[in-house]
């Protein structure tokens, strides 16, 4: 499994719009998998198996019971380690293809919906095939915030490029444990 991480941190001005200055921070990594793009991301994109496989183990909620997701669904996932709790809604499914999902508004509350900070997240999950046997999958995290209301430090370490491959190697072990 070979991996490869990128993180950018880029403030995005424009001129026409003074009062809606963002600061833009993406993360972005790729890892080569023995199986399927359809067997990669029928695993992903069940946010119940985040659980067994990002850092922290979220605790994720409001799944509909029946698979796949549709674009417009939305569903919790709560960091109990760090009290930060984001919803998600589908954007695009395009299996086995792309996968991507936005929180928007107040980012990162607490579980009363306190704190947190004005914003977008994105999540883009991308699957290839560039040679039989080979699926590459990526992700990319782009977090969207408005300059005056800036990310606390420690929101920071959530786009650190090793929690994407930490998460990379987890699903590499669950999918070769289904196998």
């Amino acid at each position: 499994m070979a991996a490869t991480a990128t993180a950018v941190a880029t403030p995005e001005f424009s001129p026409h719009e003074k009062g809606t200055l963002l600061g833009i921070v993406t993360t972005s990594s790729e890892t080569a998998f023995t199986q399927s793009a359809e067997a990669i991301y029928d695993f992903v994109t069940n946010p119940a198996n985040w659980a067994k496989t990002y850092p922290g183990g979220p605790r994720i909620t409001g799944v509909r019971e029946t698979l796949p997701l549709r674009v417009g669904d939305t569903w919790q996932e709560a960091h109990p380690t760090e009290d930060r709790v984001f919803t998600w809604q589908l954007a695009i499914a395009t299996r086995p293809r792309m996968w991507v999902f936005s929180s928007v508004g107040r980012l990162g509350t607490d579980y009363d919906g306190n704190g947190g900070f004005e914003g977008r997240m994105t999540i883009e999950y991308h699957f290839s095939r560039p040679d039989p046997g080979v699926t590459l999958f990526g992700r990319t995290m782009t977090i969207e915030a408005y300059r005056d209301a800036p990310m606390g430090d420690g929101f920071f370490r959530i786009v650190n490029p090793s929690h994407i491959d930490a998460y990379h190697a987890a699903v590499a072990r669950e999918l070769d444990a289904l196998s």
